[in-house]
């Protein structure tokens, strides 16, 4: 019965123009609710989808292994406009392989270059094509994937081609490619092409060579180079510099290739171009038939040096030097906020930074002193780094670069930085001293006439990261600031003794405990956190016990608190009893408020919910 009669009061509570508005509005926020989420789950089923096509399971296959190795840190995947030789795209990444004097722009194949005896990395860009270009001959469809291995300093890169109707990964030739420029032989850079054709039809391909591509023009000339029954292209143009009436010379040797490649049923093709540059410094055109001579001399003789070797040698020779530099390097394991860069930000910035320096400490023509002096400053930087850290420095870790002059001038800015914070002598050992000054900027590490002090801002130790391979004398120390279980902080070191053991010690801020000698234990040592007023540095490190002793009466401080106590102090927030009223008030206002409603439709003389036309 109280149904009934609630639903004969319907039409009377429908004449209203207040009900006809709400339900209308209802009626409109149930649609676009609607339209929303059907939206979104069509955007994250084309997420969470699997490829179709044979062409994209092919690819799906081919790359399986990139996941682990972007998950580790060791690579990151490029967009695919770099797969497909568009540029960079929207991505976070470029495809570039360098090595201080050489910088291939991989995606859109071009070759940037250093003038001899320059010092400012590879800034001059060629319109030298620097990589064979295949073009699929009957191809159906076609899927690409590009990756950066950032500890082989590799760019490589995976194009699945459909040759047949079926629609299974059987049909489809797979081509690889990898493309280094030499870490340890600066005027080489090579090119690994593989191609698999498990189908069951010939796959062809046309090859567009360097030497031989169309829009070589005039600005290239080509001869073809025959030295004791092996034969390669040599390719002379030169650089014109803008202002200047000087030019810069370019000889590229570079192994020829067939024209056209064909791959029979169920077999592999394997082949690797080998590219030989060599450049002059800013000449006048007076000098030119000498320069040139001398070039061409000096690229044949590198071209026939490196063709004699192995190219599994001259791979592993490169891969090997770069996982010596990648020693050392930032891990980011937890991020809070939005001002921290990722670990992809942070591993891209280094990889881009080390391809566009050069590595004075492996050529073979320097000094023993020099050699001795970059050696010292790389093991004991002292007075680096200096000033706050730049974890946050947002121009220095950029979330995003998409071309290779951005990339220049961030390299750039990045020697001027360490520079002038007492860095000079890590600049001037190249590759491996812009690497570890990079790593001591990122947490504020700096080397003192006596000790290794970690100065990080007490107030951002929300975020949790790791610093590795920060030489000490000729050892390697580990540093991470971890959380606990809570959320608060800590210090976690570790040494890896490179040469005989030598005795280290720490203490944390204040220095106010004795010292904790320094082992190689796996498990390392671990530090609170603890802050002093006045600020001072948060640990200390030192191979000098007394000095870390005496360390604690002369730093004069006024108080030593725990981290914890530290940002209560930065931010106290209201006090108690704000807003116990706060709570009060929002209690007893409900409270009148349910007594209103229920004196009104509940108590005597109450009002019937719905009125009916008589």
């Amino acid at each position: 019965m109280w149904l009934q009669q609630r639903l004969k009061g319907l039409p009377g509570l429908l004449s209203s123009s207040w009900a006809r508005r709400l339900l209308l509005l209802l009626a409109l926020l149930l649609v676009a609710y609607w339209y929303l989420g059907a939206a979104r789950a069509r955007r994250g089923a084309g997420r969470g989808a699997e490829p179709r096509g044979a062409a994209a399971l092919c690819l799906q296959a081919a790359t399986g292994a990139w996941r682990a190795q972007a998950e580790r840190g060791d690579a990151l995947p490029l967009p695919e406009e770099t797969a497909a030789g568009g540029g960079g795209g929207p991505g976070p990444g470029l495809a570039l392989a360098g090595n201080g004097f050489l910088l291939l722009d991989v995606a859109a194949g071009r070759l940037w270059v250093s003038a001899a005896g320059a010092g400012g990395g590879p800034a001059l860009a060629t319109e030298y094509p620097a990589l064979v270009r295949l073009r699929a001959l009957g191809g159906r469809g076609e899927a690409r994937a590009a990756l950066a291995a950032l500890r082989d300093g590799a760019v490589r890169r995976v194009r699945c081609v459909q040759t047949g109707p079926g629609t299974g990964a059987g049909d489809c030739v797979t081509v690889r490619e990898e493309v280094v420029a030499h870490r340890s032989r600066p005027h080489l850079y090579l090119q690994r092409i593989r191609i698999a054709n498990p189908t069951e039809r010939v796959a062809a391909f046309e090859a567009s060579a360097p030497a031989s591509a169309p829009s070589l023009g005039g600005r290239f000339a080509t001869s073809l180079e025959k030295v004791e029954e092996r034969q390669f292209l040599l390719s002379s143009g030169r650089l014109l510099l803008a202002g200047s009436p000087k030019v810069v010379l370019m000889v590229v040797a570079a192994k020829k290739l067939v024209s056209r490649v064909q791959v029979a049923p169920k077999s592999h093709f394997d082949e690797t171009v080998l590219s030989v540059v060599y450049t002059s410094e800013p000449i006048e055109v007076s000098r030119l038939e000498e320069t040139f001579s001398k070039l061409r001399e000096s690229a044949r003789k590198e071209m026939l040096e490196v063709m004699q070797m192995g190219v599994e040698d001259l791979f592993q020779e490169h891969q090997q030097t770069w996982s010596d530099l990648f020693i050392s390097g930032v891990e980011m394991r937890k991020i809070t906020d939005l001002h921290t860069p990722s670990s992809e930000t942070v591993n891209m910035t280094l990889y881009y930074v080390l391809s566009s320096m050069p590595a004075p400490l492996l050529d073979p023509l320097i000094t023993g002193e020099d050699r001795e002096k970059m050696e010292a400053s790389l093991n004991y930087a002292d007075h680096c780094f200096s000033g706050h850290a730049t974890m946050h420095a947002e121009n220095l870790w950029p979330a995003k670069l998409s071309s290779v002059t951005q990339i220049l001038q961030l390299s750039d800015l990045w020697k001027l930085t360490l520079q002038k914070r007492g860095c000079k002598g890590l600049v001037a050992a190249g590759v491996h001293g812009l690497m570890q000054g990079m790593v001591l900027s990122f947490g504020g590490l700096q080397f003192t006439e006596n000790h290794l002090q970690f100065q990080a801002d007490p107030d951002v130790l929300h975020n949790s990261y790791s610093l590795r391979g920060i030489h000490y004398n000729k050892d390697l120390i580990n540093l991470a600031v971890l959380l606990d279980a809570e959320g608060k902080p800590f210090l976690h070191v570790s040494v890896k003794f490179q040469d005989k053991p030598v005795r280290l010690y720490a203490c944390e801020a204040g220095c106010m405990n004795e010292p904790v000698e320094l082992t190689s234990e796996a498990r390392g040592h671990t530090f609170p956190v603890m802050v002093t007023q006045p600020i001072t540095p948060l640990l200390y490190i030192s191979t000098d016990l007394i000095h870390l002793q005496d360390l604690r009466h002369t730093l004069h401080l006024k108080a030593i608190l725990a981290h914890e106590e530290h940002m209560a102090k930065q931010y106290p927030g209201l006090p108690f009893l704000f807003w116990f009223s706060v709570a009060s008030l929002i209690t007893l206002f409900h409270l009148f408020l349910f007594k209103l409603i229920y004196n009104e439709y509940c108590g005597p003389g109450a009002k019937p919910l719905f009125r009916s036309k008589v």
